[in-house]
């Protein structure tokens, strides 16, 4: 019987591919100038108040008052999602039905919509 011949085994590496890494561009940021809308209302100083409340239940609001104000006049309640205009019919400070309020009073008001805190109340 002949020898048998030891047969060597190579071992073959896997080879490992690096990752290239990509470098962040630097791109210059333009900087855009953006007009405001002016508010035409604010601008003709005929803001009457600021909503401080309101009432769901009831659909009342509680507004301070920055000018005197009468039941029967026109008043326009604008805010973020609020923009609609009705008459003043009711009018109340401290339970109390008035038919004119002062400057710096807070009244209570009914109201055709509903409104949100810091919505603005201007005179038409």
């Amino acid at each position: 019987m002949a020898p048998k011949k030891k047969v060597k085994k190579t071992i073959r590496k896997k080879q490992i591919k690096k990752k290239t890494v990509k470098k962040p561009v630097k791109r210059s940021i333009k900087k855009k100038t953006v007009s405001k809308k002016k508010n035409t209302l604010k601008k003709k100083g005929n803001i009457l108040g600021v909503i401080t409340h309101y009432f769901p239940h009831v659909q009342a609001a509680v507004i301070k008052l920055k000018t005197p104000l009468s039941t029967g006049e026109t008043i326009k309640i604008k805010g973020h999602t609020t923009d609609f205009t009705q008459s003043i019919i009711s009018m109340q400070i401290d339970h109390v039905p008035v038919n004119t309020a002062k400057t710096g009073q807070e009244i209570g008001l009914l109201v055709n919509s509903r409104v949100r805190q810091g919505d603005l109340v201007y005179k038409v």
